[in-house]
């Protein structure tokens, strides 16, 4: 099991750095950085690249909508480079406010097109003349949509790796189907390691039935809060919970539309589901927090006691984490990791 955290990605980058450089030394295995309307990833992962030795370095995520198969495949193949083959290609679909709202493109067709930019990517790496035909892209352009003059292109460089990591954040069933069976690792969010099986056994099952056994074994990248405190404390932290899961269940996408809020349904939190978004579209936000259920915020955070911390570790791994992601909070943070990371090796 390797430990992983996100590292900020809002801030100053040079303290990015001084922090990563700190967590790698604390026994932080990979750091992620997101993309949403902020400062690229790419920039922040090149610059963490110089700055760090061993830790991994993904992206969590960028978008699929935002750049080219092809460009993907290349800023991949530079940021591999750069790190010296230290990182991990995160992909995902966003979603639709983002996509459309910032970006200003269709949110269409998310599954298909994943699966089509993952195919393309593996091509441009092993520094094929890349040609795809399938229905979200089209390499080279035919005739019909543009000048006739396009040709089959092979990447001019040769990449670190030619078998970049390539690991999806996923929820929807077919969505998770389609990861476990095309890509080295899942980014599962709001992962609850007591119920996870029950939400996604059957989807997992299925896409690794179709999956390539050069491909390995699938990665999981899935955690929560990390602390080890007293009862009182941990309970607040657990409640610093709240705020996020009721923004993600009751106000990301529209009452009929909201991924996040399926998930915690089939969790069998049905009626707060509801509660949570009815409150929180109804600008009632204060009151959807209190309505997020207090044993979700438990079992997914790994804050209390030595004993409880352990468990929660614990169950993570038993529900197939690769990756215990952790985002410590409160008193000597990287004393913490250390302690956490001799647990786990």
């Amino acid at each position: 099991m390797k430990l992983s955290m996100m590292l900020n990605y809002s801030g100053d980058p040079r303290a990015a750095a001084q922090e990563a450089a700190d967590l790698e030394k604390a026994g932080i295995d990979v750091g992620w950085v997101a993309e949403l309307y902020s400062f690229d990833a790419v920039s922040i992962l090149g610059y963490l690249a110089a700055k760090t030795e061993t830790m991994e370095l993904g992206s969590a995520i960028l978008p699929i909508y935002s750049r080219t198969p092809t460009l993907t495949a290349m800023t991949a193949a530079g940021l591999d480079a750069v790190s010296d083959g230290r990182f991990i290609l995160g992909i995902g679909a966003s979603g639709p406010q983002v996509i459309e709202g910032w970006h200003g493109v269709p949110y269409d067709r998310p599954i298909g097109r994943q699966k089509e930019l993952i195919e393309i990517c593996r091509k441009v790496w092993r520094r094929e003349k890349v040609e795809h035909s399938g229905r979200n892209y089209q390499l080279p352009l035919p005739e019909d949509q543009g000048t006739g003059l396009g040709k089959p292109l092979k990447l001019i460089n040769h990449p670190k790796r030619a078998d970049i990591p390539v690991y999806i954040a996923s929820l929807g069933p077919k969505n998770v189907e389609v990861t476990a069976e095309c890509a080295d690792g899942w980014i599962p969010v709001f992962f609850h390691p007591d119920k996870a099986e029950s939400v996604w056994g059957e989807a997992l099952a299925a896409g690794i039935e179709n999956r390539d056994p050069s491909l390995g074994d699938m990665s999981v990248v899935a955690g929560g809060s990390l602390a080890i405190c007293d009862e009182d404390t941990a309970t607040k932290i657990r409640d610093q919970g709240r705020f996020m899961t009721a923004l993600y269940v009751g106000g990301m996408g529209s009452k009929n539309k909201n991924f996040y809020n399926n998930i915690f349904r089939k969790y069998g939190y049905e009626e707060e589901a509801e509660k949570i978004q009815d409150l929180f579209l109804s600008g009632r936000k204060e009151e959807a927090m209190a309505a997020v259920p207090q044993d979700f915020l438990d079992a997914t955070a790994m804050v209390g006691d030595e004993g409880w911390v352990r468990d929660r570790v614990e169950a993570y791994k038993a529900a197939g984490v690769t990756h215990l992601q952790v985002a410590p909070t409160g008193g000597d943070r990287l004393a913490t990791i250390e302690k956490v990371k001799g647990w786990i090796s």
